[in-house]
């Protein structure tokens, strides 16, 4: 999967697949985990948000399956 550079404090980069609903994230202090089942509307909600570490800590972390893969 491809991921995109963001400005947070928190992420690196952001990728999502559409087909698949897996959100990638990359976190600056390093790791790099994939989230499932996340669906294109709560994905585009992410993104556009002001604060995606914000975002992510309230409305993703433990509430999607998630994946250490790096």
């Amino acid at each position: 999967m491809q991921r995109h550079p963001v400005q947070s404090s928190v992420l690196r980069s952001v990728g999502y697949d559409k087909r698949t609903k897996i959100l990638e994230l990359e976190f600056n202090e390093g790791g790099t985990y994939d989230y499932f089942n996340l669906s294109p509307r709560v994905y585009k909600r992410f993104i556009d948000s002001d604060s995606l570490g914000h975002f992510f800590t309230k409305r993703i972390k433990g509430k999607y399956i998630e994946l250490k893969i790096k």
